[in-house]
C-alpha cells in the first residue's frame, strides 16, 4: 500500500479504525504502510466528507470525539462487509479461501486444533489467526469485528446478542507430580484440593472465577503461589515446582501430560459448564464463517 494510491471513502474509514485501536498516529500509520501526513490527511478529509471533528487532536493523539465513536461503529460494520462482499465473489471463483480469525478462552485453546484441523483438510486455502481471549475480550472483539469467531464459556448473559453453538463440556481435574499429595487417588474432592498450594489462570479469566466458586464454597479458603494466563506457564510450574493446578481433563488429554505429572478428576460436586462457539448475529455471514460455523461439530469424545 503506498501514498500514490488513489484513497477511497473505505481506505479512510479503516484509517479511522487504525487510529482508534492503536491510540497513536505513528504506530496507526506504520500498520497500515502509509505515512503519517497522509493518514492526518485521510482523516481530516473524512472530517470534511462527514462535516464534524472526529479526533481529539494535540500534541498527540487524545482519543476520539462522541462523533468519532459513533462514526467508528459504523466503519468496523462496513468495512467488514466490503470483506464479506470480496469473499463471497472470490468464494464463486475460487472455492472456500481467506483468513478465519479465532478468539479462546485460554483453556480451550487445546481445543480449537480439534475444529481447525479438520477444516483445513476440507478447505487446504483457509488460513487461520487463534488467540488467547478472556470471555470479555472475545465479546467486544466480536462486537467490533476484530474477530470472526469465539470459543467461550456460554454461561453468559451477555452473549444473548450473539450466536452461540454448544461444542462441549467442561469438566475439571486436579494436576499434580506423582510425588505429592493424592497422586495416587482415583478423584478428589474440591475441598481437597483448596488446601493445596495452588497455580491457577489470572483473577480476570473466567475459569478463574468458576474455579474461585468451588474452591471457596462456603467460605473456605485456598492459596495461590502462582496465577497466569497462561495453561503452559502453569503447567510448568506444577512440573518442577511441586505446586498442583486445577484445569479441564480434555485441556489435559490433549496436551499429553508426560512424566511425572498426573491427572485426577474432581469431585464432590462432579461440576461442568458448557463451551461453544459465538460469532456476530448477522443476515449474511462472511463465507468463511458461515462454513466454519456449519461444518464444525460438537466434540463428543477424547
Amino acid at each position: 500500500m503506498g501514498d500514490e494510491r488513489h484513497e477511497t471513502m473505505i481506505d479512510k474509514l479503516e484509517y479511522l479504525i487504525a487510529l482508534s485501536t492503536e491510540r497513536h498516529f505513528g504506530r496507526a500509520a506504520e500498520r497500515l504502510g502509509i505515512t503519517q501526513p497522509t493518514l492526518s490527511a485521510g482523516i481530516r478529509q473524512l472530517e470534511e466528507r462527514l462535516g464534524t471533528t472526529l479526533v481529539n487532536r494535540g500534541s498527540r493523539f487524545r482519543g476520539l470525539t462522541e462523533e468519532g465513536e459513533r462514526a467508528l461503529a459504523w466503519a468496523r460494520r462496513i468495512t467488514d462487509d466490503v470483506r464479506t462482499m470480496r469473499e463471497e465473489i472470490r468464494t464463486v471463483k475460487r472455492g472456500l479461501s481467506g483468513h478465519l480469525r479465532i478468539g479462546a478462552v485460554p483453556t480451550s485453546l487445546p481445543i480449537v486444533s480439534r475444529l481447525t484441523a479438520p477444516f483445513h483438510l476440507r478447505h487446504d486455502n483457509v488460513t487461520f489467526d487463534v488467540i488467547s481471549q478472556t470471555a470479555s475480550e472475545i465479546i467486544a472483539a466480536i462486537a467490533n469485528f476484530e474477530i470472526d469467531v469465539g470459543l467461550t464459556y456460554l454461561e453468559d448473559e451477555r452473549l444473548k446478542k450473539l450466536d452461540t453453538r454448544a461444542l462441549y463440556d467442561e469438566r475439571y481435574c486436579l494436576v499434580t507430580r506423582r510425588d505429592s499429595l493424592y497422586h495416587d487417588r482415583q478423584q478428589v474432592t474440591w475441598e481437597e484440593v483448596a488446601g493445596l498450594k495452588l497455580g491457577l489462570l489470572s483473577p480476570s479469566m473466567q475459569n478463574r472465577q468458576i474455579l474461585n466458586r468451588h474452591l471457596g464454597a462456603g467460605g473456605r479458603r485456598f492459596e495461590t503461589v502462582m496465577e497466569s494466563n497462561s495453561m503452559i506457564a502453569l503447567l510448568s510450574q506444577t512440573r518442577l515446582a511441586g505446586i498442583a493446578t486445577v484445569m479441564p481433563h480434555r485441556s489435559a488429554a490433549l496436551l499429553g501430560l508426560a512424566e511425572p505429572l498426573v491427572a485426577i478428576p474432581i469431585t464432590g460436586p462432579d461440576v461442568s459448564y458448557r463451551i461453544g462457539l459465538v460469532t456476530a448475529r448477522r443476515e449474511l455471514r462472511p463465507p468463511i464463517v458461515a462454513a466454519f460455523w456449519e461444518e464444525t461439530q460438537e466434540i463428543d469424545s477424547i
